[in-house]
This record gives C-alpha cells, sequence and structure tokens, in this order.
C-alpha cells in the first residue's frame, strides 16, 4: 500500500476583478469582486461568510464591512498570534485609506500584559475591559472616545465571551465583547477545532437572540474551506431566522485574474517514519541540485519528523540552504528562513504564511511543495500555498506539489480517482473519503459542548435575573441545542453547572480557612456540590434530606465547623473541578511549555533559545537543567515511549469499581521515559508536578478502536501503569481534552465524576 501513487495536473485558479467600483470602495483602486460581494451584501445580511481562495484578499473583503459602521468599533479575530500582527498592520493601512477614524490594537496575552500600568491599573482584564470603553484612558496618544478595532486571537475572545477572566473584571469584559462591537471578524475560522467552534457559534447565536443583528450587527466569516459540519450549524442558524450571505468569487467567469498557476500533482500514500524521510530527503535533494533557482517547501505534522529531515539534509550537504518553521521557531528566525530555498516547515505556516522573498521573484513564490495531510481541509490549505500568482507578472509557469495522504484514504476509493478529471474530481473524491474528516465535531458537540456554553448561559442568566432578557436565556440554549445537537433540556446543564461552579469556589478557599466558615456565603453553587458530595458518598444521609428528616443547612455547618469534613468536601471539590478543567480551557495541552536552549542547532536554525512543550522534550531529546533552561544536549538514538505511573492507595478491584472508564482527576500520578520494556532515567522537571492530572484511563485492548482513530488525529493516548496494593496492572490514558472527546466516542461504556453514565 506504501508504493501507491496518483499523477494528475490541477488546472490553473482565477480570481474575479472588478470591472467598477462603487463610489464607497474608490480608494482601493483595484478591487477584487468578492471584496466588492463582501461589500455589497453586507448592507442587509447578518453574517457573510467569504469563500475564496487562500491568498486572495479576504482581509480586505473583511474589511470593508467597517464602511457600514463606521462611528462603532470593532473585532478582529486571527487564529494565530503572528497573523494577529499582520492584520493589524492591514487594518491600519485600510483605515488610513479608507479616511476611518478608528484606532487599531492588537491584543494578545504577552501585549495586553505589556499596555501602560500608570493609569487603569496593571491586571489584564482591567487593562483590556478600558481600552474597549475607552482607548485614551490607557493610550495617551489617541484622541478621547476614538472607536477602536481590536485585533486579538481566539484565545482571549473565548476568555472574554466565556466569562473566563478573574472574577474582578470576567462580567466587565464579556459585557464589552457582548456589546461593543458593530462589526465582528473571524479570519481563517475552519482552522478552528470542535471547542473552538463552539464559542464562535455561542457568539452568533447570541448576537441573533439578544437582537444586536436587527441593530446593525454584522459578522464576517473568512474561510477558504468551510468544514461541513460547520456548514451545517449555520444553515440552523439560517432556519431560525439569520440572514446569511455566501460568497465565492472563484466561480466568477469575466474580468479574471490569475491566483493559482497549474499544479503537477502527485498523491502517495505515506509510509513509515525512517522509509517516509529518507523518500523526503532524496526528493527534496534532486529538486535543489536540478532546479537550485527554483523554491520549495516541506510542510508536515510532525516538529520531530522536520528535525530529523533536517538532519538527513545537513548529512547530504544542504546546510545553510533550508530553514525550518516550526512553533518553536523565534520570530526573527522565521523571517531568516522564509528567505532561502528550500523551508521546512509544520502545521504553524497554514495560516497568514505567505512565503515573501525579498526581492520578491517576477513568479510565485512557492515553485515546489511537499507536504502531508491528515484530512481534506489541511490538503486545500497546504495545496493553497504553491504556485499563487496574484498580482504577478509572470502567471504561466507550472508548479509541483507532492502530497502524502493516510494509507486509509486509498483503501477508502483513492485508488479509483479519474485523474483527467481537474479538481472538481479531485475534490469530489476527497469529500467522499471518511478517514478525512475531521471526526469529533459532531461527538463533541452532541456530548460536552452543552456543558461547556452552560458556563456563560449560567452567568447571563443571573445577570439577568429579574430584569427584561432573562426569558431569552432559555431560548439562547434552545438555538444552540438546535445548532450544535443534543438530549438535554437547560434545566439539566443549569444543575451540572452550578455543582461545578461550587466545586470550584470551594476549592479557591485557602487552605488556612478549611473550615470553610467565612467564606461559605459567597460560594455560589456550594449547596448543589454538598448535594453531590453527599450523594456520593454518603447515600443514608442523601435520604435523610429526601425524607426531610435533615437540611442542607445543617450539613453546611458541619463542613463550616469540622475541619475534617471541611478537608473531605474541598479534597472532593478538587478532584471534580480538575476533572471538567479541560473542557473550560482554550489549550489542550497537558503541562506548560518549557524554556529551553538548543547550542547545537537540533531544533532551531540561528538562534538559541525558545520554549517547548516539556512531553516533546522528553520523547525525541537529551537534556540538562542550566538555572532557568533546560538545555538541549542531543537527540534520543531512539524515541522514548511515555508511560505514566498510579499509586493506587486501595485494592485494584477498588479501582476497577471507583475509576476505571470514567473521567475524573488522579493524584499521585508520574511520567516516566521507557525503552521498549526498560524504564529509562527520567529527569525531574518541575512543570510536570501537577497535583491532579485529569482524564480517563480505559482498558487498551477494548477501546483500541477508538484509540487508533485519536492517534490518527494526533490526540495521543498513553501507558499507564495501575499500582495498587496487591496487584499492577498496565492500561491506556487519555488525558485532558482527549479523555473527554474519548467519552463522546464510546459514551456507553464511560461515566462522569459523580458515576452517571455519558450520554450524547
Amino acid at each position: 500500500m506504501a508504493n501507491e501513487k496518483l499523477v494528475l495536473k490541477l488546472e490553473p485558479r482565477s480570481i474575479s476583478a472588478c470591472a467598477s467600483l462603487p463610489p464607497d470602495l474608490a480608494f482601493m483602486k483595484n478591487a477584487l469582486q468578492h471584496q466588492v460581494d463582501v461589500f455589497e451584501q453586507s448592507r442587509n445580511a447578518d453574517i457573510v461568510l467569504d469563500l475564496s481562495p487562500t491568498g486572495t484578499g479576504k482581509t480586505g473583503a473583511g474589511s470593508t464591512v467597517l464602511l457600514h459602521n463606521p462611528s462603532q468599533s470593532a473585532v478582529y479575530v486571527a487564529p494565530t498570534n503572528a497573523l494577529v500582527e499582520q492584520q493589524r498592520e492591514a487594518l491600519e493601512k485600510f483605515v488610513r485609506e479608507a479616511g476611518l477614524r478608528h484606532v487599531v490594537k492588537s491584543a494578545s496575552a504577552k501585549e495586553v500584559r505589556e499596555w501602560p500600568n500608570d493609569k487603569v491599573g496593571k491586571r489584564s482584564g482591567e487593562k483590556l475591559y478600558n481600552v474597549l470603553r475607552n482607548p485614551a484612558t490607557v493610550f495617551s496618544d489617541i484622541g478621547a472616545n476614538q472607536p477602536i478595532i481590536l485585533v486579538t486571537n481566539p484565545d482571549i475572545f473565548y476568555y472574554a465571551t466565556f466569562f473566563a477572566y478573574n472574577k474582578l473584571d470576567r462580567t466587565n469584559i464579556a459585557s464589552a465583547f457582548y456589546q461593543k462591537f458593530g462589526t465582528v471578524i473571524f479570519d481563517e475560522f475552519h482552522l478552528y477545532d470542535a471547542k473552538q467552534l463552539v464559542s464562535l457559534l455561542f457568539y452568533l447565536a447570541y448576537s441573533h437572540v439578544f437582537g444586536f443583528f436587527q441593530y446593525g450587527r454584522r459578522v464576517v466569516l473568512l474561510t477558504a474551506t468551510p468544514e461541513r459540519a460547520c456548514e451545517l450549524a449555520l444553515k440552523n442558524l439560517e432556519f431560525k431566522g439569520v440572514k446569511i450571505a455566501w460568497i465565492n468569487e472563484e466561480t466568477g467567469n469575466s474580468n479574471l485574474l490569475p491566483s493559482q498557476t497549474a499544479v503537477n500533482l502527485e498523491l502517495r500514500s505515506q509510509p513509515e517514519r525512517d522509509e517516509f524521510l529518507l523518500e523526503l530527503a532524496e526528493e527534496v535533494v534532486n529538486r535543489f541540485r536540478e532546479n537550485p533557482d527554483r523554491n520549495g517547501a516541506v510542510i508536515l505534522d510532525s516538529k520531530d519528523y522536520i528535525n530529523r529531515l533536517a538532519d538527513l539534509l545537513y548529512a547530504r550537504g544542504l546546510d545553510g540552504k533550508f530553514g525550518r518553521i516550526t512553533g518553536s521557531t523565534p520570530k526573527g528566525d522565521r523571517k531568516l528562513a522564509a528567505q532561502r530555498p528550500i523551508i521546512l516547515a509544520t502545521s504553524t505556516v497554514d495560516v497568514g504564511f505567505n512565503f515573501e522573498r525579498n526581492p520578491a521573484p517576477t513568479r510565485q513564490n512557492l515553485d515546489w511543495l511537499i507536504f502531508s495531510s491528515r484530512d481534506r481541509f489541511s490538503f486545500w490549505q497546504r495545496l493553497g500555498r504553491v504556485g499563487r500568482v496574484l498580482g504577478k507578472s509572470e502567471t504561466n509557469i507550472d508548479s509541483e506539489a507532492i502530497a502524502y495522504l493516510p494509507e486509509k484514504a486509498w483503501e477508502q476509493g483513492l485508488s479509483t480517482l479519474d485523474c483527467t478529471g481537474g479538481r472538481a474530481a479531485l475534490k469530489q473524491m476527497l469529500d467522499s473519503i471518511p478517514c478525512l474528516d475531521k471526526p469529533f465535531l459532531d461527538v463533541y458537540w452532541r456530548s460536552e459542548a452543552s456543558l461547556e456554553i452552560a458556563r456563560p448561559l449560567l452567568e447571563l442568566e443571573e445577570k439577568f435575573e429579574n430584569l427584561p432578557g432573562s426569558e431569552l436565556i432559555p431560548q439562547l440554549f434552545n438555538t444552540l441545542k438546535e445548532t450544535l445537537g443534543g438530549n438535554r433540556d437547560w434545566d439539566y446543564y443549569r444543575c451540572r453547572m452550578r455543582t461545578l461552579r461550587g466545586a470550584e469556589d470551594i476549592v479557591k478557599v485557602s487552605a488556612k480557612k478549611l473550615t470553610l466558615k467565612s467564606e461559605w456565603k459567597y460560594i455560589k453553587g456550594g449547596q448543589a456540590f454538598v448535594k453531590k458530595f453527599l450523594e456520593m458518598h454518603y447515600p443514608f444521609e442523601v435520604e435523610e434530606l429526601k425524607a426531610k428528616r435533615a437540611s442542607i443547612e445543617q450539613f453546611e455547618e458541619l463542613f463550616q465547623e469540622d475541619a475534617d469534613a471541611g478537608k473531605e468536601l474541598k479534597d472532593f471539590a478538587e478532584i471534580w473541578s480538575a476533572s471538567y478543567a479541560p473542557l473550560f480551557q482554550f489549550r489542550s495541552t497537558l503541562f506548560e511549555s518549557l524554556p529551553i536552549r538548543d547550542p547545537q542547532g537540533l531544533l532551531l536554525d540561528d538562534s538559541e533559545e525558545t520554549i517547548l512543550d516539556p512531553l516533546h522534550l522528553l520523547r525525541y531529546y537529551e537534556f540538562a537543567e542550566d538555572g532557568e533552561f533546560v538545555v538541549v544536549t542531543k537527540r534520543a538514538q531512539a524515541t522514548y515511549t511515555l508511560n505514566f505511573r498510579l499509586r493506587y492507595r486501595d485494592s485494584y478491584q477498588d479501582f476497577v469499581n471507583k475509576e476505571l472508564n470514567k473521567l475524573t482527576a488522579f493524584p499521585n500520578c508520574r511520567i516516566e521515559r521507557r525503552l521498549g520494556s526498560a524504564i529509562a532515567p527520567t529527569p525531574l522537571l518541575k512543570v510536570l508536578e501537577k497535583h491532579l492530572l485529569p482524564g480517563v484511563i480505559v482498558c487498551g485492548i477494548k477501546n483500541a478502536a477508538a484509540i487508533f482513530q485519536l492517534r490518527k488525529q494526533g490526540i495521543v493516548s498513553y501507558p499507564i501503569v495501575i499500582a495498587c496494593n496487591d496487584v499492577q496492572k498496565e492500561y491506556k490514558f487519555l488525558p485532558g481534552l482527549a479523555g473527554i472527546l474519548t467519552m463522546a466516542m464510546k459514551s456507553k461504556q464511560l461515566r462522569l465524576p459523580d458515576d452517571e453514565p455519558f450520554i450524547i
């Protein structure tokens, strides 16, 4: 199967230029038709989707919508911090040329921390809220009450709209994000995962139900490759009365400008690692030696593969001819790498990286591209990087591409592709191959997405209590339920969210105040969590409550007065809240990244310092600690297997009954490296010392199919040894959000932290 190959030629692509600009857009001069159509359609539409190909000016298209709300603030959400900076510059240029009054500010977490502290205080949330309220309160060079265009990333948008900032700022920030903006632009939103799309769809539904579309809010969604499940969700909103315009000017047939060259494409099935890397190295070396004046790139999903490929190219004499761009590559190094004839990159370049060269060639910036892809969305995104010629003087030089797809794709029909059918036949074939789907959108949306949206809904419900608008909260939930799917009602999720919030607030009580006495009255959901605690641990007392022979207030007094009882409740609250924590975190990494030094260039080409995921470090490198840094000393001769080890205080049967197949958080859990069956020395990194690790432990054999599917999507499970008082057994551990996704896939076998069955 690894020798499967298909060769086809993809016809060149064009985009329609605008023959006659409307007066409002005269300053744009050489606008494309889709940019004008976005402007015109947004006069009446609530949401505009621009589906034009990558590299054809979708940022400019979205910016035109600002002209409909020239005195109102706007937010532009870009998927990476690198793109945030790039789009800030583009929007500043647009504002100047359009004569708008807006001030443009980019807001990553780092930038917000660096904003001045002297006027409104040091808290990031406090500064962000004041910038939205009136930028002049933070920045002295800005006129009073100028509208702002906030260019930010999905993390900040999520934490703002889901009330995730600290308690002093969360309501102010959420209120600003929900009410302030007349124009909202989401760039490259097809790259969002299932969780990230939830916050976007929540905001759209909120804007509809609470009447913001009725009063002129306009939302622009920019994507070249819309996800099928997301399209269906938007059509559900359309059915509910949201006015949506879908624009794809590539279908036009007049005033055409070349946008991408013809591409000679070879499809291959991806072999195992060592064979794959040798094959890639030979391809790169041959292309460079035959045409040293042609520029190319290799884009792979694995950082380790990129670094191993770099080793092979060094050994073949291409030192100085290639540059690496990964998530660990510092900003300055990226610019240097982009000037080299060969670029080795991970998915970091999928968005907003245009492979620009100085001086700019008259032809395409990339003449050839080799890439791997797990799904059809990254396939089209990456293929769209090669052969871009919009605005170039030479547009007729064919480009070359090799795409490696999973072996499963060939088993599911790829080998029957009509290679004479061009792009249309290829798209139809890829759309029909199940293994190229993003598998977790539907299952996540129909499962725990409803609990995720319950947090902002509960906050909103409490803010609207006894006020006009409170009746809209159930309506908003039902709109989202119909959009995302799901079987339970708002009362069910309200109850679960109150219980969880009670656990979170109890955890925050200082260890010096374990009696909770002075803190209890401030704990929202405290009673709900006490009831859940009693249900789990003291069923007799629950019967007493049901029979009204005892009251919940009596148990509250017990936890306030009795230190041991208070500690037992607090310990249970810590496990409960830690179990669900990944559901409310935008990023899914298990541990914080480490500052590292790389003096030997094992990861970096020019700089020596960066940050790195500690699990990647443990798996692929030898290292030593040096003050605040970890120094990478050499590449591991063989890739380490990472295992977890859990010391369980009771018997094996107790573990099976209480912890197996259950979403929870595990104490006394540590990580170790292995080579085969032997435990290798595992340096102790402080960042790995987490008190509780959330996730699900399952039987690897019984769940082999689900684990395999997760691994194909880059979601890793780990062997875990359970050391009980009477026996040791090995299972599979799916940490963090991976555990929740596993529950969604295997719902009949798995349980929630309160031992209730997981229901989709």
